[in-house]
C-alpha cells in the first residue's frame, strides 16, 4: 500500500516545479503583452500631449474620428487583401513542399535549408532585393517576361506585389510547422493505402490532410494574425513618396504613422484596438469552424 504522505508530498513538488517552469513564460506574457494591451486601450481614451506628458482626456472622440477616418478603413481593406494572398497561398505551398520533402530524396537536407534560409535572412536585405527584382525600369521580373509593369508603385497592384513577398518569406518557416506534422503520422496509414491501390493524390486528401489539420489549423491561425499586423514589409519596400503607398499601409503601418511620426498615440493607439477587436472576430470564427474540419486523434 502506499505511503499517503510521500503522494502528498511528490503531488506537492511536482505542482511548485511545474509552476516554476511556467512562471518565467507568465511573467514574460503578463510584462510584454497582457499589460501592453491594457495600456493601449487606456491610452486610446487620451489625445498625446507634448512629449509623452500631459496627455488630455477625450473620452470617445478618438474613437469616433476612427470610423470617420477613410484612411483607416483604406487600410483595412489592404490589409485584408494582404491577408487574402498571403496567408492561403503559403500555407498550401508550404504544404506540398513539405509532403515532398518528407519522402526518401537526395539533397532532402539541402532542400530544407534552403527553403528556410527567407526566414533567416536580414529583412532590409529582403527588401532591397525584392525592390530590385520589382523595379519598374530595370528589374529582373520585367526583363524576364519582356513586360513594363510598375509592380510597387501601381495602386491596383502594389499591395499583391508585397504579399508575393510574405508568401516567399513565410514558406519555409511553415514547411517545418507540416513537415513536424507528418512525422507524427503512421506510415502504416500509406502502406494499407498502397495495398488497395489508393493513388497519391487521394491518399494526400484522405489521409495527410485529416490527420495534419491540428498542424493545418493551427498555421492558419497564426498566419491570419500574422498576415494581419503586416508592417516590416510594407515599410521596408514602400517609400513615402510613393504614389501606392495609400493602396498599400497596413493598420500596423498606420498605426506607426500616427503614433511615432504624428507624435499623436493616443489615436495610434484608437487604430490598434480597432486591429485586436478584427484579430478576435476573425480568431472566434476559426475556432468556431475548426469543429467541423479539424480531427484530433
Amino acid at each position: 500500500m502506499a505511503n499517503p504522505k510521500k503522494g502528498t508530498s511528490q503531488a506537492r513538488n511536482e505542482f511548485i516545479w511545474g509552476w516554476l517552469f511556467i512562471l518565467p513564460t507568465m511573467i514574460g506574457l503578463i510584462i510584454l503583452n497582457i499589460i501592453p494591451i491594457f495600456q493601449t486601450i487606456y491610452q486610446s481614451f487620451f489625445k498625446a500631449g507634448d512629449f509623452g506628458r500631459n496627455n488630455i482626456f477625450v473620452g470617445l472622440q478618438n474613437y469616433i474620428t476612427l470610423f470617420k477616418d477613410t484612411e483607416v478603413w483604406q487600410s483595412v481593406l489592404n490589409t485584408f487583401k494582404y491577408a487574402i494572398v498571403e496567408v492561403p497561398f503559403s500555407i498550401a505551398i508550404a504544404l506540398v513542399l513539405a509532403v515532398f520533402l518528407n519522402r526518401k530524396i537526395a539533397g532532402r537536407a539541402a532542400y530544407r535549408t534552403i527553403f528556410f534560409l527567407p526566414m533567416v535572412a536580414a529583412p532590409a536585405a529582403i527588401a532591397m532585393v525584392w525592390r530590385w527584382l520589382f523595379n519598374s525600369e530595370f528589374g529582373l521580373l520585367n526583363h524576364m517576361f519582356g513586360v513594363n509593369v510598375e509592380w510597387i508603385s501601381n495602386p491596383s497592384i502594389a499591395v499583391f506585389s508585397i504579399a508575393v513577398i510574405g508568401i516567399w518569406s513565410i514558406i519555409g518557416y511553415n514547411m517545418v510547422l507540416f513537415l513536424a506534422g507528418l512525422q507524427e503520422i503512421p506510415r502504416d496509414y500509406y502502406e494499407a493505402a498502397d495495398i488497395d491501390g489508393a493513388s497519391g493524390v487521394r491518399q494526400f486528401f484522405n489521409i495527410t490532410i485529416p490527420l495534419l489539420s491540428p498542424t493545418i489549423f493551427f498555421v492558419t491561425i497564426t498566419r491570419v494574425i500574422g498576415g494581419l499586423q503586416v508592417f516590416d514589409l510594407i515599410f521596408m519596400v514602400m517609400d513615402k513618396n510613393n504614389p501606392a503607398l495609400y493602396k498599400t499601409q497596413s493598420i500596423v503601418y498606420l498605426f506607426y504613422q500616427n503614433s511615432f511620426v504624428e507624435n499623436n498615440k493616443g489615436y495610434g493607439s484608437t487604430i490598434v484596438v480597432l486591429l485586436i477587436v478584427i484579430i478576435m472576430i476573425i480568431t472566434v470564427f476559426q475556432m468556431i469552424a475548426q469543429k467541423k474540419w479539424v480531427h484530433y486523434n
